[in-house]
């Protein structure tokens, strides 16, 4: 075990969920039968493709470590000494455009995560994903979970219908905020539109390359629509994102701001200042040059020790071996990024036993 890790807080994993068929005995019978006239055999993982490199580390999808939480804590919790590992399930509720059905297959997903995984290993957490189809669905299943202490945190995509900011959604963080839940935006789309503003790429490089993009529209939304303003309470973790696009959108993001404030009034400070306060970003991928300088550099203009949370995006190929962290960081400022910062973000985790 290395010591390096020891009580990390892992802030994305990714268990492998199970085809639409085996949720279903966490359904009623009305959507089992749903599933059964209407065919709903499988998916085509357009955002991770079963067989993609980066869809599993070889070493992971030799042992079947994500399928099963035993062999998940095996190669994470057990080998490492992590404290937690928080479970984002991606399965593509969102995809659906019955909102109906989306409600029963959020539901069934969360019951199944709760049952499957978080019952069986006491360090695994979880993370309720929502039907964002349905805004009223949505706050019904962070209520229903609210009194379940291992979900911490409500799971949303960076790309759907429309900007995250928007007041339509404003109730969702308000039962969010009400019940100490972070909201986490994922990479991934509900692939109703297309992902890019000049239409859809051939390619899956070019559809995991424009993710960030997604991020750059959703945090823009939350902080000119004023989520952060009306909920001063709340956290949002941008998962899956990268690092290193943050610094110049938001430096053209203030610039523009102090232009055309007028528009914005009730933004009575610098977007940078609300990323700072209410923002995070997890480590993997850290797409940085390697070199302890070029990484600096990168921390310098962030301007914050609070920004970063320590993942390992088990079970996808991010890293090889056990190096999980930047290079060059300080030992204080790894041990932020490790357990300090997870703790500050998400109230509802606790502190390690």
């Amino acid at each position: 075990m290395s010591e390096l890790y020891k009580d990390a807080i892992d802030c994305d994993i990714h268990p492998r969920v199970p085809a639409p068929r085996a949720l279903a005995r966490y359904m009623d019978d009305h959507w089992r039968d749903t599933i059964e006239v209407r065919g709903i055999e499988t998916w085509d993982s357009i955002a991770y493709p079963p067989n993609a490199p980066l869809t599993s580390r070889p070493d992971w999808r030799k042992a079947g470590s994500d399928a099963e939480p035993a062999k998940a804590a095996q190669e994470t919790l057990d080998r490492f000494g992590f404290a937690h590992a928080i479970c984002n399930s991606l399965f593509p509720v969102q995809c659906f455009r019955d909102e109906n059905l989306a409600a029963a297959f959020a539901r069934a997903l969360n019951d199944w995560l709760a049952a499957e995984w978080l019952e069986k290993d006491p360090r695994l957490r979880g993370s309720a994903v929502l039907p964002i189809q349905s805004v009223e669905r949505s706050v019904e299943e962070i209520e229903r979970r609210a009194g379940d202490k291992r979900f911490v945190q409500v799971l949303m995509l960076a790309m759907g219908e429309h900007p995250l900011g928007k007041s339509m959604y404003w109730p969702i963080y308000a039962a969010a905020e009400r019940h100490g839940f972070t909201v986490g935006i994922h990479a991934g789309s509900s692939y109703h539109h297309a992902l890019t503003g000049s239409g859809w790429p051939t390619y899956y490089l070019e559809d995991y390359a424009a993710q960030s993009l997604g991020f750059h529209a959703q945090l823009g939304s939350l902080i000119c629509e004023g989520v952060f303003v009306k909920y001063p309470k709340l956290k949002v973790v941008l998962i899956e994102s990268g690092v290193t696009w943050l610094p110049p959108c938001l430096w053209r993001l203030s610039k523009f701001w102090r232009g055309v404030r007028i528009e914005v009034p009730w933004i009575d400070r610098s977007p940078e200042e609300f990323v700072r306060d209410h923002v995070r970003l997890t480590i993997q991928p850290f797409d940085a040059p390697p070199t302890a300088a070029h990484i600096g550099r990168i921390m310098d203009q962030l301007q914050s020790d609070d920004m970063l949370l320590f993942s390992t995006d088990f079970p996808h190929w991010q890293f090889d071996g056990d190096e999980m962290l930047p290079a060059g960081l300080s030992p204080a400022l790894r041990e932020k990024i490790l357990i300090g910062n997870p703790l500050a973000t998400y109230p509802r985790l606790g502190r390690p036993s």
